[in-house]
């Protein structure tokens, strides 16, 4: 696990300028560096050492030197890949994985990366054709950014790397503000940073004399068998094993994060750990955001370790900047903060954790899949009347009630933008300044490329494409990667697996989702070696208090001093943000949701542009 960046074109003193990208990420890799530099390219390394610790640096060379290779992330069956690659005549200097893209690259050329197994972002150089050849993993566990600036072409690990490249220059994209307001991340291949654009998960590139091309090699393809729930929790359950043990190869300690649900805790007993780390909040509200007792009771019970942390409301507000510097891009998830704290305890532990990212999105775990096939007597109305209803009741004030009209007159493809749907459009446009933040296109057209690649599936399995195609990257994976390896920590999850994900896509809708529960064929697995308790325990993750922070008057008047900044004004109508603020302090709603992903782009703003 490491980090990487680099740059194409002659620049004046381009080493140091290399050298200070570095710097930038040093995070990502504080046990060595290394660097690459020529009259065409630069390449820099940042090396966190997990897997043989004394011959894997980079930037790395075939036979003749003619491939440089930066990589970052772990390739699961390098070990077989090898010894094919031996067998067909290829000589290894070491016993890495990362070698492995090196003499794949030779034998198969871009097919290489339809068979990886594993979390990846890597550049390969080609010295003899100047061409550059990089990929990302069919998930999007591990970051790409790339831009071309006057005549460069910059790319790596992370966007604040660009910052002290001469031709990078920087400036605010104001449509991502205008996704970002209904999504809370950043939803589309753009980034806040304008010309700047990550590499979509399941791409390679060819970049060569200024052209770049690129190439979606995988897509999920939902395909459901038929069979009883305990035949596919017992593929499950093997599944999850198999690809838990093929995680845990490391030449280091390996851990497990721990909070008291069915995703962390199938996995810590799967990988057979010694140490599990878990984080909860000091609130009002007592345990209800402090799930330390339920993780220890269950380490217990699988006779592990567990070393925990809770988090004061100091803390958390104090550090919430620095974390946003890390994420490069805002992102408004509360948990992100959680994520961080519960990294840097494992750190002081171990070099490498697992976690229970993913599970949701490919097993059907979100509560709000259950929504299409949870019918109310309101759902006997014919669809045309409901549909009248709802496009009346949106002119309403919106609360519960009027919100669930609104929302059951709707196809899914009109109201389900992901797990997070913050401002609508017409919100949004209320408290935007920004014109052309205003003139971001509509949640819905974003979402409508990828429901129409699932047109003919149920309404629970487009659900869960959509999300997989972009709450996932956009949400899920950029806080578990940015938090990790903030602290100099790899995270690994194998749930995000490729032979996980193949039996995920045969599972039938019955067996994943009813209207009692979620991921049915995970928890009868889990109920295998797991208490009940745990397998049927409702997903919190880690749950952050927000909501009873922002009626206290120390973290009213944070937030308050934010909304009345220079930045607020700039971009937003400050006097609908204050009333947002009275108003959820006074108890009139829970705006806790909207606030927070308002000050948390302005607390980004701070770190980046002010």
């Amino acid at each position: 696990m490491c980090g990487f960046v680099g740059f194409t074109n002659r620049i004046n003193d381009n080493g140091e300028v290399l050298e200070s990208m570095m710097n930038r990420i040093i995070h990502r890799g504080p046990d060595s560096a290394g660097k690459f530099v020529n009259e065409d390219v630069a390449l820099g390394f940042r090396r966190l050492s997990i897997i043989d610790l004394a011959e894997g640096d980079q930037p790395m060379f075939n036979e003749d030197n003619s491939l440089v290779l930066t990589f970052n992330g772990e390739i699961y069956n390098f070990k077989d890949l090898r010894a094919e690659l031996i067998d067909a005549g290829h000589t290894f200097k070491n016993n890495s994985d990362s070698e492995v893209l090196l003499h794949g690259y030779e034998q198969w050329g871009t097919d290489l990366v339809a068979k990886l197994r594993g979390m990846f972002a890597f550049v390969i150089f080609n010295r003899k054709d100047k061409s550059i050849f990089g990929a990302r993993d069919m998930f999007g566990i591990k970051p790409f950014y790339y831009t071309e600036m006057k005549s460069s072409f910059i790319f790596g690990s992370e966007i604040k790397a660009f910052l002290d490249h001469p031709d990078f220059e920087k400036e605010l994209n104001e449509d991502a503000l205008g996704h970002y307001l209904s999504f809370q991340y950043s939803p589309t291949e753009e980034t806040f940073f304008k010309n700047v654009y990550k590499l979509p998960p399941a791409h390679y590139f060819t970049y060569k004399d200024g052209k770049m091309e690129k190439v979606r090699y995988f897509r999920p393809d939902f395909n459901a068998k038929k069979g009883v729930l305990e035949y596919y929790a017992d593929l499950t359950d093997a599944a999850v094993r198999e690809s838990v043990a093929a995680h845990k190869i490391a030449d280091v300690e390996v851990g497990s994060f721990l909070s008291s649900g069915i995703d962390s805790s199938y996995i810590a007993e799967a990988a057979n750990v010694d140490k599990t780390f878990t984080v909860g909040f000091e609130s009002p509200d007592g345990d209800r955001y402090n799930e330390i007792s339920f993780a220890k009771d269950f380490a217990d019970t699988i006779k592990v370790e567990n070393i925990s942390k809770v988090i004061t409301p100091e803390e958390y507000w104090s550090t919430f900047p620095k974390i946003q510097y890390h994420m490069d891009e805002p992102l408004a998830d509360p948990a992100a903060i959680a994520l961080y704290f519960v990294s840097r305890l494992a750190s002081e532990h171990v070099k490498v954790v697992m976690s229970g990212e993913g599970a949701d999105e490919l097993f059907g775990g979100y509560r709000i899949y259950q929504e299409p096939i949870t019918l109310t007597a309101y759902d006997s109305i014919p669809f045309p009347i409901r549909r009248i209803i709802s496009k009346i009741c949106e002119h309403l004030p919106q609360k519960h009630g009027i919100n669930y009209l609104v929302r059951r007159g709707k196809t899914i493809e009109e109201r389900f933008i992901g797990n997070a749907n913050i401002f609508s459009v017409k919100e949004r446009n209320s408290i935007l300044k920004s014109e052309t933040a205003k003139k971001a296109v509509a949640p819905k057209v974003l979402c409508d490329r990828f429901y129409s690649e699932v047109a003919d599936k149920d309404d629970i399995t487009k659900m869960q494409y959509l999300d997989i195609n972009m709450w996932l990257m956009g949400d899920i994976l950029l806080k578990a990667d940015k938090t990790s390896m903030a602290n100099s920590l790899e995270l690994r999850v194998p749930f995000l697996d490729k032979k996980v994900m193949e039996l995920a896509e045969t599972i039938p809708l019955s067996s994943r989702v009813s209207t009692k529960t979620t991921k049915l064929a995970l928890r009868k697995a889990a109920e295998k070696t797991l208490p009940r308790r745990t397998a049927t325990k409702d997903k919190l993750g880690f749950p952050v208090p927000i909501r009873v922070w922002l009626t206290e008057d120390e973290y009213y008047n944070t937030v308050k001093e934010a909304f009345t900044s220079p930045s607020a004004e700039k971009y937003f109508d400050t006097e609908k943000l204050l009333k947002l603020l009275s108003d959820h302090k006074a108890g009139k709603a829970d705006l806790s949701r909207k606030i927070w992903t308002v000050y948390t782009f302005l607390v980004w703003y701070k770190q980046f542009f002010e």
